[in-house]
């Protein structure tokens, strides 16, 4: 693990040495940042993303916070003693650090499976309406009549767009909450 305070990334952003930074903390499992001011930490996070084009997570609980999981793309914050900010500017909201697992390894699995799955659903679903648009012109001389009334398309939209979605977001659980906690490695399957 790698421990950088603020004095040294000050001298690291103003010195020009955020190549080696980031070659140094490459070999590292863990970077923590201490002692720094917002400002430093949502600059470590733009590095982070623009040099080594990654997907970026922030975790923070005060409004120190705030412009660091701005940054990220995706920001987690922590509802704690120091206030409600960093969960104001966050993506998703956690009570406790001890919950940030379960949000990642189950919650991160599951929704990432349900939308691979929606959005072959609403593929199938919009190829079939457009090729039974398709066929009914030639059907109707290209005439550009319409083959559905406005309420059913209406209902149709309703039943086969809303519907499955609900469905899917409430019962869809390929694998167990326990299983992918006993097994964090399921989750780099889905990617």
């Amino acid at each position: 693990g790698l421990v950088v305070d603020g004095r040294t990334l000050n001298i690291i952003f103003q010195g020009g040495l955020e190549e080696k930074f980031l070659a140094l903390t490459q070999h590292c499992r863990s970077v923590l940042c201490c002692r720094s001011t917002p400002l430093q930490k949502s600059m470590v996070v733009k590095l982070v993303r623009r040099q080594l084009k990654v997907m970026t997570l922030s975790i923070g609980d005060g409004a120190n916070d705030v412009s660091m999981i701005q940054a990220a793309d995706v920001g987690i914050g922590i509802s704690g003693q120091e206030g409600m900010q960093a969960v104001m500017a966050s993506d998703f909201a956690i009570s406790r650090f001890k919950h940030l697992k379960k949000l990642l390894l189950v919650h991160g699995h599951w929704c990432y499976a349900r939308l691979a799955k929606m959005v072959i659903y609403f593929f199938c679903k919009n190829v079939s309406y457009v090729n039974l648009l398709f066929w009914y012109q030639f059907f109707c001389g290209f005439s550009g009549s319409t083959m559905i009334d406005y309420w059913q398309m209406i209902f149709f939209n309703l039943f086969f767009t809303s519907i499955p979605p609900l469905l899917f977001g409430v019962l869809d659980k390929d694998v167990s909450a326990e299983t992918l906690l006993g097994l964090p490695e399921l989750y780099k399957i889905g990617q």
